[in-house]
């Protein structure tokens, strides 16, 4: 390994900028923390740049280096670098350092890749889920571990939301972010002309208990099966009128008239639930 031992040293300030950073602009790489995630990234065909490691946790690099070989581009082995622990440390994104971090090149979405799903094969009807102006980190990367976790083909995110590849969104995806197709920095107007133009039908959520009326059945007033681009909306404000006039149909979550509203990433998780439980429905009939 290249040993670096300069906190001036040209790697360790990109490893620093990415791994601290909200998130990478065009052409920046992406800083990904901690063996799995590096290893998850690998995995889902992400060109790695350059991997950093701590000098007391060399071998955590073996199994990491061995993902990358089963790559077809691998790790450059002038890019494969060494550091101080303290040099790690001060670079690193977390109060805990694992001691290993990565560089990856972004792979390039569009709006196609994400209603057909992760490997370019559609294997179901479309299922976008659309991050309108969400600001923390933590619940973008909350809702992409749902959307994944119940079968979203790919994930929107508007001007306006905190970055899905920002390091604190990416630990809460828990890797989701680097395997789903995600477009990124998308502006309202023009992502809903292009869902219009693709024949997707366009759902407002609510998680506000004066939205939802009494007696409201979730799964017996939306029927999610067909193509669907879901909006999830803002913390504090939800959706925008925009959305809400340009929606095919508004999904409102019942919830008790005590509690005002709920999480944006407990409410799109709960409305994930209730896509992936028709849809498998409709898919046992089927059979």
């Amino acid at each position: 390994m290249n040993a670096i031992t300069s906190r001036d040293n040209k790697w360790l300030k990109l490893f620093r900028a990415a791994l601290r950073g909200s998130g990478p602009k065009a052409n920046e790489p992406i800083g990904v923390e901690g063996p799995k995630l590096i290893e998850d990234a690998l995995r889902s065909g992400l060109e790695a740049e350059a991997l950093l490691v701590s000098e007391s946790t060399e071998r955590q690099a073996e199994s990491i280096l061995r993902a990358a070989g089963e790559t077809e581009s691998g790790i450059s082995r002038s890019h494969i670098l060494r550091t101080t622990d303290k040099l790690f440390e001060s670079v690193a994104g977390t109060e805990a350092p694992q001691g290993v971090a990565a560089l990856f090149r972004q792979r390039i979405w569009n709006l196609e890749d994400v209603l057909r799903g992760p490997g370019g094969v559609r294997e179901s009807s479309p299922l976008a889920i659309v991050l309108a102006e969400i600001q923390d980190p933590g619940n973008v990367g909350t809702i992409l571990r749902s959307a994944e976790a119940f079968g979203a083909t790919g994930v929107v995110s508007t001007r306006g939301t905190a970055d899905p590849w920002s390091p604190k969104a990416l630990r809460a995806s828990a890797g989701a972010a680097l395997r789903l197709p995600v477009l990124r920095g998308m502006a309202i107007p023009v992502l809903l002309a292009q869902l219009r133009i693709a024949g997707v039908r366009i759902y407002a959520t609510s998680a506000a208990s004066t939205d939802a009326p009494a007696n409201f059945d979730l799964s017996a007033e939306a029927d999610l099966r067909e193509p669907a681009a879901i909006f999830i909306g803002n913390e504090g404000s939800g959706l925008s009128a925009e959305v809400k006039r340009a929606a095919d149909a508004m999904i409102a979550i019942p919830i008790h008239s005590r509690v005002e509203s709920l999480n944006a990433a407990v409410a799109a998780s709960i409305v994930l639930y209730e896509v992936a439980k028709q849809r498998h429905s409709e898919a046992r009939v089927s059979a």
